[in-house]
């Protein structure tokens, strides 16, 4: 049995692997989520929403050394939560994710993205300090291949994303590199272009590339199938340690 923890992308919560956690148990493995600050049960004021905080939050929800899954920006803070304390990360498994750079803001790799499809689905709160995904849209954008009930799902619970953790530059030191790390590519992401997933991956050891055939959502999409992959990466890891 191994744990593993969970964390969401932008403008979601834990609520988003509802289904993945229980078929990962069913796979013999302890799996969790939590929601960042300012997500889902863990409201905070705005303008205290940091990429640190995020960081602090993944950190503190870990009390012994786990695998750790960022969805899409939350690549950013587990890469974080990586570089600061190593020893508590037995892997990085970033699903459809910002493969975090050192010195870079996620702002700065979408920019560098050859489409940005997100986009024209998003609205800046009047304050400035963050940001919406228009319903009308996000079935387009997030969960085109979903069952409708999981969609149904992520209309009452999807909330204001903060923009200071995703134009903030990230350091990352020797500390990070320590880290092992994999990747799940989404070939049928709307929001994380594909080809732009594999530029960030391009210099990784490419048997530690993994690719599903779905959208930016493969927890709603195809939970049995995310948690079935995660269980291989689990097993290979601990077979090469």
């Amino acid at each position: 049995m191994s744990k593993v923890l969970l964390v969401h992308g932008s403008c979601h919560g834990a609520w988003c692997f509802r289904d993945v956690i229980p078929a990962l148990a069913a796979l013999g493995h302890q799996a969790y989520a939590i929601d960042l600050p300012g997500h889902g049960d863990n409201p905070a004021p705005i303008e205290t929403i940091t990429l640190d905080a995020y960081r602090d939050a993944i950190l503190d929800a870990i009390d012994e050394p786990v695998y750790l899954l960022g969805h899409s920006m939350a690549g950013y803070p587990i890469s974080a939560a990586a570089d600061h304390s190593p020893d508590k990360i037995k892997r990085l498994i970033y699903l459809c994710a910002y493969a975090a750079q050192n010195g870079k803001s996620l702002v700065d790799m979408r920019k560098e993205a050859p489409r940005q499809p997100l986009m024209q689905a998003i609205t800046r709160t009047d304050d400035g300090l963050g940001f919406t995904v228009n319903l009308d849209q996000i079935e387009t954008v997030f969960y085109h291949d979903c069952p409708a009930d999981t969609i149904a799902l992520a209309r009452e619970n999807l909330c204001v994303q903060a923009i200071a953790p995703q134009a903030t530059p990230i350091t990352l030191s020797h500390q990070f590199e320590r880290v092992r790390k994999t990747y799940i590519r989404c070939e049928n992401d709307q929001t994380i272009p594909p080809e732009y997933q594999l530029t960030m991956v391009q210099d990784w050891d490419q048997r530690d590339v993994y690719h599903m055939p779905t959208s930016h959502s493969p927890f709603f999409a195809d939970p049995q199938g995310l948690a079935q992959l995660i269980h291989d990466i689990i097993e290979k890891d601990q077979k090469e340690t």
